[in-house]
């Protein structure tokens, strides 16, 4: 039976033509929403409205909250309508926007978030603002309808002191937006410096790094993995090992599906926030793999596997598109999806079964999470086997037979809202993972979804030599940003390396090139965020600090630094360094801010592996040269590949001039800084080479 008609319910506003899914979540307010444009823009210039501004996105748990308390409520939403021009955005649409307003936000309260409320001139210059507003004043927290009476009464009456106000923030916006640093000369004690505070941060007991929240920090653990690599010590990799172990034991990993939750609120990871975002789940599958190539310690292999896995089952397009994120909430509340009551344990598996596998994964009659269980590994499997009396191998199997048990009932609660939008440089984010993955790991499947995806993204975002931002449902829209050109080009070189079809580094290249051309800084050097054929906005974003993902100039200087050494590029290279030399005062000031662009640092200074192999990509001696690279922590490697007389990949990748077969057997070349070892055609030899044995253990 169809739904039936409400003739209270609220007529759809303009956000009903949107595809953005966190826009059609509020297309159905009593709110006169406008998406941000043209439109909007111009009614509040020629009604000398303020503009409400409002950012969030899809996954975020108090953007939910707050329109269900405000947003939905009519009352509210008529003093919205009746005193401003109301603008919803979705900030992952929308980078620009919300770079430009959070900074704004910040400088006035202290602090940022989501959701972001600002109120703006009509020429959209902020002149307050703040994040989540309850209902009713709660402490020192005024209630919403009291900031809107008091934000409309000030722009009515007191002009002069709303105009100088948004002067004095937009003064500040300019001058956070991008200012250069002092160029300064790169050096390995900058790596030093930064490891040193990093350690200072480190929580000895639980890993990671600071107190509760707890963040991920994927591109920290990253650096530390190059610091063992670089220097030898077992403390920075046990760092590393520590922190991803906890983080992988903890409720911040979905024991039953793979995966990662956005964050834990408190510092033993524990309860996290839930909602699953392509790009953690991309930068700590990477992380991962790289824990395991320097180990082979095989846990790190198993999560990798679980979180592509998880990946590949729920977060893939029909087209090869990666999908954005999981929601938080479920059926109106948080991790309802996730958790368990000790009674569903004792009803699915039995009570022998379940008293083995709550053992395991810390679930209780009381529960650990609001009177439920979120299933984490709080102690070492051993000693939970021991306390059970049961050999490891036997309680292993107890556990193999309870998870897909328990998976299968899971996948029949309400699952939480899926943002379907492909973003493309998320996308670009995950190729690099499972290109990388399917090397490493030797996994055919995870090759295919990598090639699936650049062939998504190239038909459907890739238009006349310039990127798009979005794609849903047919249709891809907006401009793409630096991060969309730099974040492809880095996936697409990563896919080289594992197929090497020349097409990829091809549009690498390419991107590289539109991406100087468009958004380069000729006056101070580095990226700005849009293109410069853009929309003119209040200011013109330049992002340098690494956040939950990396900052798109961060990864331009690595992408720009690899092609450099692929292509024989002086000038890719140049600009990666410019880049750096302009950030090393920030790198020794915030270095955790920085902690993948002191990945492109260490780069930089390390001794660059050129290795060229000479060889027909179905010959099983290829393979097996080019195996032994895929298997390595080889973070300073540049790697191409040429069949015997291919005259196209010269020319294009001078790496592999005058490079011959011995004695007709596919053979590898390895380069150090402009030093060439001899030519080998013995896999062993090659690891021999690469120094991929004998490495730091903790």
């Amino acid at each position: 039976m169809g739904a039936q008609f409400d003739p209270e319910a609220p007529v759809p506003n303009r956000l009903i033509h949107e595809t953005s899914p966190y826009l059609l979540q509020h297309a159905h307010n009593p709110v006169e929403w406008y998406p941000w444009g043209p439109e909007a823009l111009a009614r509040a210039r020629a009604e000398n409205l303020p503009i409400l501004l409002s950012i969030g996105y899809s996954a975020c748990h108090w953007c939910h909250v707050m329109e269900h308390e405000s947003f939905e409520d009519p009352d509210t939403a008529a003093l919205m309508n009746q005193h401003f021009v109301n603008i919803k955005v979705d900030r992952e649409e929308r980078p620009d926007l919300d770079s430009i307003y959070m900074s704004a936000v910040q400088a006035m309260t202290g602090r940022g978030g989501w959701p972001m409320t600002m109120f703006l001139t009509p020429a959209g210059v902020p002149f307050y603002g703040g994040t989540y507003f309850p209902p009713a004043d709660r402490g020192q927290m005024p209630s919403f309808r009291r900031v809107l009476e008091s934000v409309a009464e000030s722009y009515r009456t007191r002009a002069e002191d709303v105009r100088l106000n948004a002067e004095r923030v937009l003064g500040v916006i300019n001058r956070t937006m991008g200012q250069p640093g002092r160029r300064a000369e790169l050096s390995a004690g900058l790596l030093d410096e930064a490891f040193a505070n990093v350690k200072e941060r480190y929580d000895a007991t639980y890993g990671g790094f600071g107190g509760a929240p707890k963040f991920p920090q994927s591109m920290t653990l990253e650096f530390l993995l190059r610091v063992a690599l670089r220097t030898g010590d077992p403390e920075a990799l046990g760092m590393a090992n520590h922190t991803l172990v906890n983080m992988a034991r903890g409720g911040m990993y979905d024991q039953l599906g793979g995966g990662f939750h956005r964050y834990s609120v408190d510092a033993y990871w524990l309860p996290p926030h839930f909602e699953k975002m392509l790009y953690d789940n991309a930068l700590l599958s990477r992380a991962s793999l790289h824990a395991y190539q320097f180990t082979r310690d095989p846990f790190f292999r198993r999560i990798t596997e679980e979180t592509l896995d998880y990946v590949e089952r729920e977060m893939v397009s029909p087209e090869g598109g990666f999908y954005s994120t999981q929601d938080a909430d479920s059926e109106g509340h948080e991790g309802k999806f996730y958790v368990w009551s000790f009674r569903e344990l004792l009803d699915v598996l039995g009570p022998e079964d379940a008293r083995s596998f709550a053992a395991y994964y810390g679930a209780s009659e009381g529960g650990n999470f609001e009177g439920a269980n979120i299933l984490n590994v709080s102690r070492n499997p051993q000693a939970i086997a021991d306390a059970l009396g049961a050999p490891a191998q036997e309680l292993e199997a107890v556990l193999s037979r309870c998870r897909p048990r328990l998976l299968h009932i899971r996948n029949q609660r309400v699952w939480p809202a899926l943002d379907d939008k492909c973003i493309t440089a998320w996308n670009g984010l995950m190729l690099r993972s499972f290109a990388e993955a399917a090397g490493a790991l030797g996994r055919a499947g995870y090759r295919e979804t990598a090639v699936r995806n650049a062939e998504f993204v190239a038909s459907n975002l890739y238009r006349e030599g310039r990127l798009l931002r979005t794609y849903r449902n047919g249709e891809a829209k907006l401009n793409a940003y630096l991060e969309d050109y730099a974040f492809l080009a880095d996936g697409l070189l990563a896919l080289y390396e594992l197929t090497f079809d020349r097409r990829w580094f091809r549009t690498a290249i390419e991107l590289a090139e539109t991406m100087i051309r468009l958004f380069w800084d000729q006056e101070n050097g580095g990226f700005f965020d849009t293109a410069s054929d853009h929309e003119a906005l209040i200011s013109r974003p330049k992002e340098h600090t690494d956040n939950a993902i990396p900052a798109g100039n961060s990864v331009a200087a690595g992408v720009l630094l690899r092609l450099g050494r692929l292509t024989g590029r002086g000038d890719f290279e140049e600009r990666a360094r410019r880049i750096l030399e302009q950030l090393a005062d920030h790198l020794r000031q915030h270095p955790t801010a920085f902690s993948h662009l002191l990945c492109v640092l260490d780069d930089s200074l390390a001794p660059s592996q050129e290795i060229a192999i000479v060889g027909a990509m179905g010959d099983p001696a290829t393979l097996d040269l080019l195996s032994v690279v895929w298997r390595a922590f080889l973070p300073h490697k540049v790697l191409a590949l040429g069949a015997p007389e291919d005259a196209f990949s010269v020319q294009e990748i001078p790496l592999l001039e005058d490079r011959d077969q011995l004695n007709g057997r596919a053979t590898a070349y390895v380069c150090e800084n402009f030093a060439c070892l001899l030519p080998v055609t013995d896999p062993a030899a090659l690891a021999g080479q690469l120094e991929v044995d004998g490495r730091v253990q903790t």
